[in-house]
This record gives C-alpha cells, sequence and structure tokens, in this order.
C-alpha cells in the first residue's frame, strides 16, 4: 500500500475518533433530551416531540444526501460542512432552551435542520473510507472507524458529565464539548488528499471482490493519485439504465429503482427499522431513570452520563471483533448475537425497575448499588449496537457491491434505522409517561424479538457476494484481506 494511502487511512481513524458525538447527532441527542427534562424541566413527552421531529427530518434527507454523496468529487467538504453546521445547533439548542419547554416550537425548527443535516455525515464517513480502501478493505475500516468513534464519544461524554456534574444545575456548559470535537474532526478531515479518494470505489461501482490475491494492489491500492470523479451533478435517470458518466465505459451503475427492487436490501431495510424501534429509546429511558428522582440528582446525571460512556466502551470491543471475525464466521452469526442482545437487556431492565419502583413506594432511598446495576445493563447495550454499528455498513456493502449505488443503500438502510428511531423515541417517552418505565420496558422486550427473529429467518448470508456472473466466496475476501495486511505491514 502506498505511503498515500496509509497516511490517509491514519486520518480517516482520527477524523472518526473525534467525530464520535457528531456522527449521527444521537450522542448529543440523548445528552440534550436530559439536560432538557432535569435542568430545564421539559417534560418526557415535550423532549419526545423534539426528538421525533428530529428523526423525521433524518429520515426524509438520509437517502437523498445518499444520492448526492455518490456523485461528489466533494465528499470532504460536504463532511465538513456537516460537522460545522451540527456542531452550531447542538450549542444554539443548549443557550436558547427556556424553562418548561416555552419556546418549544423553536426547538423543534432546530431539531429539524438538525436532523437534515446529520443526515450527510454517514454515508460522507462511509463513502470516504471505502474510496480510501476499497470495499474488500471495508471490513477492517470499518470496525477501526467503529472503533475509535466509540473511543472518541466516551472521551467527549466523559468530559461533558464531569462539567454537568460540578456546575449543576446549571449544566448547559456541558455542550462546550461539542465545538472542541468539531474542531479535531475539520483538522484531521482537511489533511486527507482528495486524490486518495477513488469516487468510483467509494460509490461501490468497484467491486474490489472480483479482483484475485495477485492484482489485489493494482486493483485497490495502486490507483491514479488524481483519479477523475464521477459527473459532478447528480443523474435523475432513476428507471433507465442507460450509462451514467463514470470513470470506466465498462461499469454501468444499477439504476435507483433496479436497486431498490432487490428483496435482500428490503428485508434488511425493514430489519434496521425494526431494531431501532424497539432499542433507540432504551438508551434514553435508563439515562432519565437514573437522572431524575432520587435525593442526588448531581450524582444522578453523573450517572446518566455514564450509561453512554460504560456503552462505548463496550463498543470499541464489539467493533474489534466484527472486525476480526465476521470476514471468517460471516455477518449473520455476529449480527444475531448483536440483535438479541436487546430483548435480554430489557427484561432486566423491567426487572430492576420493578425493585426501584417497590423502594421508592416505601419511602426509602434508591441505593446507590442498585443504580450502579441499571448502569451495568450498558453493557449489553455496547454489545448490542457496537455489533449493528459496525455489520449494519459492512452488509450494506454487501449487497452494493458493484452497484455504484453504495451511499444511496446506505441512506436507505440509514432512512429505515432514522424513521424507527424517530417512532422508538416518541412511544418509548409516551409509554414511560403514561405508563410508567417498567411497563416500557417489558413492552420494548417483546418488540424487540421481532427483528431478531426476522432476521434469524430472511435474511441469508451476505459475505457471499453474487455480482454478475462471478461469485465470491468467504475463503476469498479472506485472502484479499490478508494481502492488504500484508502490504500495509511493508510499508510500516
Amino acid at each position: 500500500m502506498s505511503s498515500s494511502k496509509s497516511s490517509a487511512k491514519s486520518l480517516l481513524g482520527l477524523v472518526a475518533l473525534f467525530l464520535g458525538e457528531l456522527r449521527d447527532g444521537l450522542t448529543m441527542i440523548n445528552m440534550q433530551s436530559a439536560f432538557l427534562i432535569s435542568s430545564k424541566f421539559y417534560s418526557e413527552k415535550q423532549v419526545g416531540i423534539m426528538f421525533f421531529v428530529f428523526g423525521m427530518s433524518q429520515f426524509l434527507f438520509q437517502t437523498p444526501a445518499g444520492y448526492i454523496m455518490d456523485y461528489s468529487d466533494r465528499k470532504v467538504a460536504l463532511l465538513a460542512g456537516a460537522a460545522l453546521a451540527t456542531t452550531a445547533l447542538t450549542v444554539l439548542t443548549a443557550v436558547t432552551a427556556k424553562e418548561y419547554g416555552e419556546n418549544i416550537v423553536w426547538m423543534v425548527i432546530l431539531k429539524f435542520i438538525q436532523g437534515g443535516v446529520t443526515a450527510l455525515i454517514p454515508p460522507g464517513l462511509n463513502s470516504i473510507t471505502q474510496g480510501i480502501v476499497g470495499s474488500t478493505g471495508m471490513t477492517h475500516q470499518v470496525a477501526d472507524n467503529e472503533m475509535k468513534n466509540h473511543f472518541g464519544t466516551a472521551i467527549i461524554v466523559l468530559s461533558g458529565s464531569v462539567i454537568a456534574f460540578y456546575t449543576y444545575p446549571n449544566i448547559g456548559l456541558l455542550f462546550i464539548v461539542s465545538p472542541i470535537a468539531c474542531a479535531g474532526v475539520i483538522f484531521f478531515l482537511m489533511r486527507i488528499s482528495p486524490g486518495d479518494i477513488d469516487h468510483d470505489a467509494a460509490r461501490g461501482l468497484k467491486s474490489d471482490a472480483d479482483a484475485n490475491a495477485t492484482d489485489y494492489k493494482l486493483a485497490i491500492d495502486v490507483q491514479s493519485p488524481h483519479p477523475t470523479p464521477p459527473g459532478h451533478e447528480p443523474s435523475f435517470n432513476w428507471a433507465s439504465a442507460q450509462p451514467e458518466k463514470t470513470t470506466s465505459d465498462a461499469n454501468t451503475p444499477t439504476t435507483p429503482l433496479e436497486l431498490l427492487r432487490n428483496k435482500t436490501l428490503l428485508v434488511f431495510t425493514f430489519i434496521c427499522f425494526l431494531f431501532h424501534m424497539s432499542n433507540g429509546t432504551v438508551l434514553p429511558l435508563v439515562m432519565q431513570t437514573l437522572a431524575i428522582g432520587g435525593d442526588k440528582p448531581r450524582v444522578g446525571f453523573l450517572l446518566s452520563g455514564m450509561c453512554i460512556i460504560v456503552a462505548q466502551i463496550f463498543m470499541v470491543g464489539s467493533a474489534k471483533v466484527c472486525g476480526d471475525y465476521s470476514g471468517r464466521w460471516g455477518r449473520k452469526k455476529l449480527f444475531l448475537i448483536g440483535m438479541f442482545t436487546v430483548p435480554i437487556r430489557c427484561f432486566i431492565l423491567f426487572s430492576l425497575t420493578g425493585i426501584k419502583n417497590r423502594i421508592e413506594a416505601g419511602g426509602n432511598s434508591v441505593p446507590l448499588a442498585l443504580e450502579i446495576v441499571i448502569l451495568s445493563t450498558q453493557i449489553l447495550d455496547g454489545v448490542g449496537a457496537g455489533v449493528f454499528g459496525t455489520m449494519y455498513i459492512l452488509v450494506t456493502s454487501d449487497i452494493a457491491a458493484g452497484t455504484g449505488r453504495f451511499s444511496l443503500t446506505l441512506g436507505v438502510t440509514s432512512a429505515a434505522m432514522s424513521i424507527g428511531g424517530t417512532v422508538s423515541g416518541y412511544l418509548g417517552q409516551a409509554l414511560a409517561q403514561d405508563l410508567g418505565y417498567q411497563t416500557a420496558f417489558m413492552m420494548l422486550c417483546v418488540l424487540s424479538l421481532v427483528p431478531a427473529l426476522a432476521y434469524t429467518i430472511l435474511m441469508p448470508e451476505t459475505l457471499v457476494i453474487e455480482n454478475g456472473n462471478h461469485s465470491v466466496k468467504d475463503t476469498e475476501v479472506t485472502n484479499l484481506e490478508s494481502v492488504a495486511e500484508n502490504e500495509e505491514k511493508q510499508v510500516v
């Protein structure tokens, strides 16, 4: 691998490290949720409405964002702009929020804009990644990005939680961590050379899996230092199979309508929706369980921040396992491990909140030990969300291989996740306010079984990719990855 490519890969990891709380907006959204409820006295339903709008905005803009990213040769600039904008909106939310939701309409407007802006971040980072390492290198690079992303998030949230602990009840200052993280993203992102990004590979038009181990270096690493990007303007030729402007006349991207007829993609998209509908609200509910009530609000808010930190630490390990073993064991086995952790976690939380409710009903203070046990359930969140966060990108890359529509495909699956998380956010908050947190956890436990069983029954193993007349088996992919690793070691 060329030294330029190795440098670009290193910079990708640093971008992911600082992109932690900015990537999809959810980390700061969860921190904002606890901030608004505990410090600004918002109701759960008010918060639910705000983040319902945020999620709906992500849903509306996610697929168009992926479609634009497929065609743009300014991916770095688009990602940098999105990071700056979402940071400004996070700070603006903290600064302008009024008590009891007096300016709820303004807050809703801010969340709608922020949802649209953050829609550019996942396809931006992942298309730049694929443009640098190629589809064969995605398994290890996505895992590395996810590990550093979760580690960065843990550091950012820990810093914010400590600030909140010492500034309570005026905890808005914790959001200073957002512009600090954004500065790191911009600094390292702008050091990536545009010539290191192959825009055909970025959009999935080049299927690296068709290359053999002998010509792997030629296919992936030895690319023109200044590749000609695809057409600068998006093509809106959705149904016709007429060729589009690309760097290779031999490669014609699949039309969007053809892509959307892919049954595996449709099934996977539906499962992504169901998973996030059941899982998206669990973390905010756990954070609120620890942050509100009790006689030590400072400690409660610190524990609520630790919910994210504990989960992120274990997500690092989960991403590492996915990177090391998904090429050997396949995607499906690891994906199922992650998905079945959600109903287990919700059932445990149902039991623990029942104990907490009985203690409070007796007029006693909830012991710190019980709150720590509730906090420890975030280990399962780290496993489940860590596996899902890595594997859904890899499965999407598998499905999109050779289509020239990687960012669009990622936009479709990410949109399903956004709408699922949106429904989950409002549903969970409404259940918690009307029926109580214990009932909410039980209903989410039952709901989370559906996507896990659906993936078990309906989804094939996607690591064996059918592309035209060629079939790529697990062993071939593993061999190609081994060649890539050996070449990288030689450079080092």
